[in-house]
Formats: structure tokens, C-alpha cells, sequence
């Protein structure tokens, strides 16, 4: 990454939850079975248009196991090893399309197809960079927008607030290793997500850093700097990332690492939620919530089984 940036080469990076098999490709030799999609570049996609309707049946975990993972999470919580810790697990997932149909289909900003393994449909951005500056916009805050009031109920709700104000914390610290005059340039804006046939309400924050001259030499050094992303991590973030590995027990994999694009001059990234992959011949769909000292395990456990859809047109 950085040489590629220091040469301006265009190119593609996929850097997984645990950054053991981080992949860089040149877009000018992308593989065949990578496919992408974000709001700076996207690979040549083919003029056909998915209308088929998504039928989604989930098949949760039981409630009891996740319970299991979230009494870890809260004796933690209560000894001060983390105040903040996003809980996730696979959901077994059975639909009538193909991973190359969804990922045509669904609507997101960022968007990529991986050899037929799996396909993400992400909202998230992880960072942004463009002309020396760098952008991080954490997204921790959800609700459905069918509530009544339901922004209002977002922006008033204690324990949203206190998450989202933990995240923009971390961020704001992940930022300044990497980048000099870091601050909130815009707090708590909502944003609307599509579900499927519903939408969801998300909160969002941008944090904008100066990045040193010469930045383009050391591409690799600033967002590996920063991984895993906070957002699905948790703060503090090491002590945390202990806790998750020792709490979910299995593998997330690909799942929650991030993903981008360099074009030469301007480089955007996406967090690797909204996420489907195959094992075998069965699809699991891999989501999770952030748990705080004022977390409820039934409502975590329901948003992270209301988070395993494809948002479509």
C-alpha cells in the first residue's frame, strides 16, 4: 500500500477482522472474482438489473447461547476491562439468490463480491482521504424508522448516546496516531438506511484529521494504524478485542474488517458489515450490536437478528 501509493497506482485493499490474510490487488489487474462497489470507484459491473425479491428465512442462535456471551460482556464491563464491546454472531441464513445476485441487488455505499465466498453490503464508512485530509464518520445508533417520533426517540435515548459518545472517543484517539488538529466536525446526524421493505434509523458523527505531507508513502502504515476499525470493536480497544475473542468463540474472519479503494490521488474504505458468507452449502449472515454498562440482553439479542437483512431498491 504504500508503494503503490507513493507511485499513485490505483488499487483495491481487503484487510480482514484479524489482519492475518490481508489481500492488495492493482485495479488495472484485478482478479476475477472480486467485484466492488463504493462512492469513489467501482470494478465494471455488468448492465443487467437484479428484480428478483429477496426472501430471506434467518435461523438465530439461541437466545441462551448469546445470553451466555453477554454475562462475559457485563462482568467485564463491571470490573472496567471495557465500557464499551460490540457482540456479534453468525446467523444461518436461507435465501433463493446467489451471493453474485445480492450483491447486485442490494443498495449500500460499499459493496464487494469475493470469489463466491462472501458478499458485503456495508452503510459504513471507515475513513476517507482526499487532498491531506482524513474523515472518519462512526456510525453507533440504530432504530427503526417506523417508530413514532423515532429520530427524536434516537437522539434522546441515554444509552445511544452514551455509545455513540465512547465510539467517537476511540476514533477521535485512533485518528490522532495517524494525523495532527483531529476533531468532531459534525456530531450525531441521522442517516436513513433501507432494510429490505423497511428502513432503519442510524446515528452517525464525522471526525476530520490533517494528515503530514507526504502521506501518500505510508498508505499502509495509516490504516492498518487504526484497524480493527472501533466501531466493531470497542473501547479500550485491546482489552477489548481479549474480551470478544474469549465471549463470541468462533471465528469472524473477514467479517468486520474493512475494505477500499485508492485511485491515485484519493483513497475511500469501508467497515465490512452487512455481511453474508458461505461455509459449505450454508449461508451465514454475521451481525452484532455494541453492549454498554445499560444493555439489555433481550433487546441486543433482537437487534442483532433485526440487522440480518439485504437492503434493496
Amino acid at each position: 500500500m504504500n508503494k503503490y501509493g507513493a507511485d499513485q497506482e490505483p488499487f483495491i485493499f481487503i484487510i480482514d477482522f484479524e489482519m492475518k490474510s490481508p489481500e492488495i490487488h492493482k485495479l488495472n489487474s484485478l482478479p476475477f472474482g472480486i467485484k466492488f462497489s463504493t462512492p469513489l470507484i467501482s470494478s465494471k459491473l455488468p448492465e443487467q438489473i437484479y428484480t428478483k425479491e429477496i426472501s430471506l428465512k434467518k435461523h438465530p442462535l439461541p437466545f441462551t447461547r448469546y445470553s451466555e456471551a453477554f454475562s462475559i460482556v457485563s462482568k467485564n464491563i463491571a470490573l472496567g476491562n471495557t465500557y464499551l464491546l460490540n457482540l456479534t454472531f453468525p446467523t444461518e441464513i436461507e435465501t433463493d439468490m446467489t451471493l453474485e445476485e445480492i450483491f447486485y441487488s442490494s443498495v449500500a455505499k460499499y459493496k464487494l463480491l469475493y470469489h463466491n465466498s462472501f458478499v458485503v453490503f456495508s452503510p459504513e464508512i471507515f475513513v476517507r482521504i482526499n487532498n491531506g485530509v482524513i474523515k472518519s464518520f462512526p456510525m453507533k445508533g440504530t432504530i427503526d424508522a417506523s417508530v413514532r417520533n423515532a429520530e427524536k426517540n434516537l437522539l434522546d435515548d441515554v444509552k445511544e448516546e452514551a455509545e455513540h459518545n465512547t465510539i467517537i472517543d476511540l476514533i477521535r484517539n485512533d485518528l490522532s496516531r495517524v494525523a495532527y488538529e483531529v476533531k468532531v466536525t459534525k456530531y450525531r446526524y441521522v442517516d436513513r438506511i433501507k432494510t429490505g421493505k423497511s428502513e432503519m434509523l442510524q446515528m452517525s458523527s464525522e471526525i476530520t484529521g490533517t494528515l503530514r505531507d507526504k502521506y501518500e508513502n505510508h498508505l499502509g502504515e495509516i490504516i492498518t494504524g487504526m484497524l480493527p476499525a472501533g466501531s466493531v470493536t470497542g473501547a479500550p480497544k485491546k482489552e477489548t478485542i481479549k474480551i470478544i475473542k474469549g465471549s463470541e468463540n468462533y471465528e469472524r474472519g473477514w467479517y468486520t474488517g474493512v475494505f477500499g479503494v485508492f485511485d491515485g490521488t484519493s483513497l475511500d474504505s469501508g467497515v465490512m458489515i452487512r455481511y453474508i458468507e458461505k461455509n459449505g452449502d450454508k449461508l451465514f449472515f454475521k451481525s452484532g450490536g455494541g453492549i454498554t454498562y445499560m444493555s439489555d440482553s433481550v433487546r441486543e439479542y433482537n437487534e442483532l437478528i433485526s440487522k440480518v437483512y439485504v437492503p434493496v431498491g
